[in-house]
């Protein structure tokens, strides 16, 4: 059983152990990241101050032969919104954390000196929080590379990229899969929030542990009836073959495919974008049209998506991801929506957040609808470099609309 709560200081670098208090036993993941920001966080705090608190929790089931329970929450104040904040996300770093016993891990405070950066590595015993140099300014790609090689292949990273650093508002927190691909923790910017409490990664130890489980054949039989009844649904079936972007063919001829800013519901294009063009080219360049987020995954919406020479390019394409970077940004090119979502993971903003900014910027002559090519040199040479561009699209629509 998950039964430890992990707090971490920023403001004197302390760390400590804590027993979970029993009104929150009963809950994990999102639910139990919001109970906490609600009962931890002033309303009306900065979200980038000391004040707020940072929280992530693997769900009830994490940790345990469950289908489908790898992912894992983090919750804030949210600097785009002002209010409360959940994103969740796969990868390994659930798992793990629920296998070494921790409900929650809380992040308080922010250093006095905001000149240097740490790291954070968790094991059964607690948080170890250490100056970071090394990786300082890195990508999430060159990041996670870069931490394998240092502690080890097997280890979980959750971090932040260039724009986590630089406080966007639409910036990630991301997790590193069984294949080193990003997971992101989108919108709301809690990207920013790890930021602001000068974290650039946390590590988390690989362990040999098991969430013990009280009636282990009750739990397998359960388990079982659970993955089939996933496996065998019709939705599911159609997400492990299309995945999310099942949907941009169907919401297209329904009328509510957002297109061009929001002004149009249906896209000239949508067949370029769709999730059966998406499968045809993935399987044609030799990719993966199934992968797994996590360890467990059933349904495997995932995918890895190949460039024309056949080499890697993204991996996780998303109705949502999609829906903005096609038919929002009118960019009929799956392409250069591949393009420009490797940037994004690595840049570590949120896939939705930022095409739709460009939406606007778009609407506002910044660049001109359908301009894949200079959308994705925007993202290169602008936001990931936080330039005055870079960082209005890095703070997302609203900043944009404001700026123009």
């Amino acid at each position: 059983m998950a039964d430890k709560i992990f707090r971490v200081n920023m403001s004197d670098l302390s760390t400590k152990v804590e027993a979970v208090p029993e009104a929150w036993m009963g809950h994990g993941g999102r639910g139990l990241t919001s109970t906490i920001v609600a009962a931890e966080v002033p309303p009306t705090c900065h979200p980038l101050g000391k004040n707020n608190k940072l929280v992530f929790a693997p769900g009830l089931l994490s940790g345990t032969p469950a289908a489908n329970s790898g992912r894992l929450s983090c919750g804030a104040k949210s600097p785009l919104t002002g209010t409360i904040k959940e994103a969740n996300a796969g990868g390994t770093s659930a798992q793990m954390l629920a296998k070494l016993g921790v409900k929650a891990l809380i992040i308080e405070g922010k250093p006095a000196d905001d000149s240097k950066w740490y790291n954070l590595h968790i094991n059964a015993d607690g948080v170890t929080i250490k100056e970071e140099t090394e990786v300082i300014g890195m990508g999430n790609f060159a990041t996670v590379q870069t931490l394998n090689n240092r502690l080890g292949a097997k280890v979980g990273v959750i971090t932040i990229g260039p724009a986590g650093e630089m406080r966007m508002a639409s910036a990630n927190i991301s997790i590193n899969d069984p294949d080193s691909h990003m997971r992101s923790n989108g919108r709301g910017g809690l990207g920013a929030v790890m930021g602001s409490k000068k974290i650039k990664f946390i590590s988390v130890e690989p362990t040999d542990q098991k969430v013990a489980i009280a009636d282990a054949e009750a739990f397998r039989t359960a388990n079982r009836t659970f993955t089939k009844a996933l496996a065998d649904n019709p939705i599911s079936k159609a997400l492990g073959q299309y995945g999310t972007n099942v949907l941009v063919n169907i919401i297209n001829e329904a009328g509510g495919l957002p297109t061009k800013n929001f002004t149009q519901g249906q896209f000239e294009g949508h067949e370029a974008i769709s999730g059966e063009t998406m499968y045809d080219t993935i399987v044609a360049r030799g990719g993966k049209p199934k992968h797994g987020c996590h360890p467990g995954c059933v349904i495997q919406c995932s995918q890895i998506y190949a460039d024309v020479k056949g080499e890697y390019k993204t991996s996780g394409f998303e109705y949502e991801t999609i829906w903005a970077l096609g038919a929002d940004c009118c960019i009929d090119n799956l392409d250069y929506v591949a393009e420009a979502d490797n940037l994004m993971d690595d840049i570590g903003v949120d896939s939705i957040e930022i095409p739709v900014a460009f939406g606007v910027a778009m609407e506002a002559g910044v660049l001109k609808f359908g301009d894949g090519a200079e959308l994705c040199r925007i993202l290169k040479e602008e936001v990931a470099k936080g330039t005055a561009l870079g960082r209005i699209i890095g703070n997302g629509a609203g900043a944009v609309g404001r700026a123009y």
